[in-house]
């Protein structure tokens, strides 16, 4: 067996065996690849958030001194993290210097409350938060340090500021009455220490999959975020441009930023998906990749006055159900590019379409050869060619198990992800999701 987190399912032993023969899984940390990316591309611009640019030697450099400060503030190797940012440069050097201190960092949406946080901080009995002081008119602060008063297991508290804004705590550590310690996160920094020797088949994230957490190891994620890149074409002169969340599982690997970093691109983060914010950057920056959702591209559609210069755009992911073909046509004209429909879930499963198609019809097809997709009724037997069943998923970058839910009625007894989805095979040979299946299939062997 695999040497994974506590509460996490691991791959059978000849699973292992063939993606690592099949060269899907690496051996090599994400953490580990950053120091990569730095001597390959140092100087070249990896993130950008407005006026602000930092290199990839810049990024690797702030991601080895947050990772020491971490530990200077008492985080321990394999604690977990929540970490609840917005899309901000802090956001990518916090995830990496987490994994690079031995820590697990739990991807948390900016849109979730005291009690999803809650929940997620006893589900991984995590130690520490990431997040912003106030956001969105919330205060998060507040909002943890409710949390950490009812225990027993946050502790620590790293507070983001926008550039020019004062921290709350000053400079300094604060600790409350019930013993959780405040920092400013601009203050966690301290001289690099030498590399942790970690193992790629351990997690290197938590990410949600609805009330679920999904474990995703060093060599199933950097598979996946690789070969997405290269199935879109990603070199080191692109820029993605990251819309949505950046803790979403379509905007951090699909290939997003992640995959971004790995081609040497550049990765661009936006405040917002709406078009006000993202029209001028995709022209400012000349933005080549993008991904949103349907209803975000209809909103471009709708706002773009031909005024911004998009013709840098090539290509325009697409999430979620496909668009008419009308309305593909029109945002592929409007937006000078090509449109890419996905089916991406955070356990892993991604089927995409080729970049080239005008207007595509179906979700398109795996991600990788050694993905296993069955179309099943309602018994677990597998439907003819073209009918609706439930959708089953299994591959080199989908997790065997939830975090801490071993029994999980959300996997087969051999291992295929149940993904609630409905899906049938479409003309063209691909996939197309359908709907929500109401309930699962019993299915597997």
């Amino acid at each position: 067996m695999t040497s994974l987190l506590d509460g996490c399912t691991p791959w059978p032993e000849e699973f292992v065996d063939h993606y690592w023969a099949a060269g899907h899984w690496r051996g090599n940390t994400l953490d580990n690849l950053l120091r990569g990316w730095a001597l390959d591309h140092g100087p070249r611009t990896a993130l950008v958030h407005g006026g602000t640019r930092v290199s990839y030697a810049a990024l690797n450099r702030r991601a080895d001194r947050m990772a020491a400060g971490f530990r200077l503030r008492g985080l321990r190797r394999g604690q977990r993290v929540v970490v609840q940012l917005p899309n901000v440069p802090e956001f990518v050097v916090t995830v990496f210097a987490l994994m690079r201190a031995g820590v697990v960092p739990v991807f948390c949406p900016t849109t979730h409350r005291e009690a999803e946080v809650s929940d997620l901080v006893q589900l991984t009995q995590a130690t520490g938060y990431v997040g912003p002081s106030t956001y969105a008119g919330v205060d998060h602060t507040a909002m943890v340090a409710e949390i950490a008063a009812r225990g027993p297991f946050l502790r620590r508290v790293f507070t983001y500021e926008p550039p020019g804004t004062a921290s709350p705590f000053g400079g300094g550590l604060t600790t409350d009455p019930a013993g959780c310690h405040y920092s400013p996160l601009d203050s966690i920094d301290a001289p690099p220490e030498p590399a942790l020797a970690q193992g790629a088949d351990q997690v290197a994230l938590l990410v949600p999959a609805g009330s679920r957490l999904v474990p995703r190891t060093h060599d199933d994620y950097a598979y996946q975020a690789r070969a997405a890149a290269e199935s879109v074409s990603l070199t080191e002169d692109d820029v993605y441009l990251a819309a949505l969340p950046a803790e979403s599982a379509f905007a951090f690997g699909c290939p997003g930023i992640l995959g971004t970093l790995i081609a040497g691109g550049t990765v661009v983060l936006a405040d917002s998906p709406d078009p006000a914010a993202c029209l001028p950057v995709i022209a400012r920056e000349r933005v080549t990749v993008t991904s949103v959702t349907p209803a975000i591209a209809e909103s471009w559609l709708a706002a773009h006055s031909g005024a911004a210069d998009l013709s840098s755009l090539r290509l325009v992911q697409i999430d979620g159900d496909p668009l008419p073909r009308q309305t593909a046509e029109r945002v592929a004209a409007a937006l000078e590019c090509r449109l890419q429909q996905v089916f991406a879930l955070p356990e892993g499963v991604l089927t995409l379409t080729r970049p080239d198609t005008t207007a595509p019809a179906s979700h398109g097809h795996p991600l990788s050869p050694d993905d296993q997709l069955r179309i099943v009724d309602a018994v677990g037997e597998d439907v003819p060619d073209g009918a609706t069943g439930h959708l089953l998923a299994r591959g080199p970058y989908t997790p065997r198990g939830h975090y801490r839910a071993p029994d999980s009625l959300a996997f087969t007894p051999d291992g295929y992800l149940r993904t609630g989805a409905l899906a049938r095979r479409a003309p063209d040979g691909g996939l197309l999701v359908t709907g929500q299946a109401v309930e699962a299939p019993d299915g597997g062997d």
